[in-house]
């Protein structure tokens, strides 16, 4: 911030030295010791009030870009009050006017971010019964299903009818065999 100190400075440095120079031109004439005396305060002076002055007028301009600054980092209560009626005042204005709209959008995104959320969490609470409710019934069946394949697992050990059918021609069958040979002997 200390070059925009000096490029006011140095106008008025310039412009104080010019004059100088030009009274010295004037009555060059007329010059002794108390003159180059005056002469070397009235530059000293000229330096400091050149300097001072920058000062003076660089001053708001740091201290709006240092507000600018805070509020690029999200500090949203930064404000700049200046009570000149110059241009400067009215950039002070405009910031403070652009800071508060600001503020104003951060404040409606996040109450819009809330809604949202809370309307998510909603249909998610929905959403999570259903899947609950289902993931009961999935369990529900599957009990069943494991009920009803042991239930197979049983009846594949049990003989099936043909076979008891076929066995007991097969016994009737032997028994006549058994008869017959009883006979014979």
């Amino acid at each position: 911030m200390l070059k925009i100190s000096f490029k006011i400075a140095y106008p008025i440095i310039l412009a104080g030295i010019f004059i100088i120079v030009a009274f010295v031109g004037f009555n060059y004439e007329n010059l002794n010791a108390s003159f180059y005396i005056i002469f070397v305060l009235l530059t000293v002076y000229t330096f400091l009030f050149g300097f001072a002055t920058g000062q003076n007028f660089a001053r708001p301009v740091k201290e709006l870009l240092q507000k600018a600054d805070d509020l690029s980092r999200g500090d949203l209560k930064s404000r700049f009050y200046l009570e000149n009626k110059d241009e400067l005042g009215e950039l002070a204005r405009v910031f403070n006017k652009i800071a508060d709209e600001f503020e104003q959008s951060k404040n409606a995104n996040e109450s819009v971010e809330k809604s949202v959320d809370i309307k998510v969490k909603a249909r998610t609470q929905a959403l999570e019964e259903t899947i609950n409710a289902l993931e009961q019934k999935v369990k529900n069946r599957t009990v069943e299903l494991q009920r009803i394949a042991g239930e197979l697992d049983k009846l594949k050990d049990q003989p099936k009818e043909d076979e008891i059918l076929e066995l007991k021609e097969k016994i009737k069958d032997l028994k006549r065999e058994l008869n017959g040979r009883k006979e014979k002997k």
